[in-house]
């Protein structure tokens, strides 16, 4: 059973930084697309970015494409969430997910092409 194990959220002040890891278990990470979502209180669980197995093909949510960076270190069963000029929007907890699949011309942006989840950081931005 594949573990995915959510790092590095916390409380940070508008306009801060946090960077989001996901590390996951067994010798497959290399094979499997990486994404991540995040969900707020009464809200429905909203796509971030997610990253080709490779590591080559990344793809965001247009409304986060500028703050947000995807990234893997296939070395470290790792994919991160670089987050910048965070909003108290931002804030939700936010779930790393494995998907078999990177979808011709774009990554897999909802929560049922994902085969496995973590169980979540939350992040906290204050106004």
């Amino acid at each position: 059973q594949v573990q995915l194990v959510e790092s590095g959220g916390g409380l940070v002040q508008a306009g801060g930084s946090l960077r989001l890891s996901c590390v996951v278990s067994g010798r497959t990470f290399n094979f499997y697309t990486m994404g991540w979502f995040r969900q707020a209180p009464g809200k429905e669980r909203e796509f971030v970015a997610t990253i080709k197995s490779t590591g080559t093909d990344t793809s965001y949510a247009d409304s986060l494409k500028d703050r947000f960076t995807i990234s893997r270190d296939n070395a470290r069963n790792t994919v991160y969430l670089q987050m910048n000029s965070l909003k108290p929007e931002d804030t939700a907890v936010y779930f790393c997910a494995r998907a078999a699949m990177w979808y011709g011309g774009r990554g897999p942006s909802r929560p049922y092409e994902y085969d496995a989840w973590g169980q979540g950081t939350q992040v906290n931005v204050s106004s």
